[in-house]
């Protein structure tokens, strides 16, 4: 995945500027992971926080805009081309972080460009 594509939407997603995303189940190639916290729909930075809820013990998760395949609008569903497992494996998201540090999204950039992607 080039970077620029994996901070944006994809144009045949579904995605529409000013959704609101927020509440919208997750569905990875494996099952359902949560309900989506937190979106931005920044030039270069687009992403959504996922909440896993009790499937992670409640931990939040960045996925890029990238990893978006498809936006059910009438389902209330995002899904992503990542596994259950892949998610899981992400670095944590921290609230505190995101906009007080530079480059904090370096680290998620780095772990969605692996191989194993």
């Amino acid at each position: 995945m080039r970077e620029a594509s994996r901070w944006g939407y994809g144009q045949d997603v579904g995605h529409r500027q000013g959704i609101d995303l927020i509440g919208y189940k997750v569905e990875a190639t494996d099952g359902g992971i949560g309900k989506i916290d937190k979106h931005s729909e920044d030039v270069g930075a687009s992403h959504v926080v996922v909440d896993t809820g009790v499937w992670i013990f409640g931990r939040h998760v960045l996925l890029p805009a990238g990893t978006i395949r498809r936006i059910d609008t009438v389902e209330e569903k995002v899904y992503v081309d990542r596994t259950k497992q892949q998610i899981k494996d992400a670095p944590d998201f921290d609230e505190t972080k995101r906009s007080g540090e530079p480059g904090y999204l370096e680290q998620f950039a780095r772990y969605y460009r692996q191989p194993h992607m």
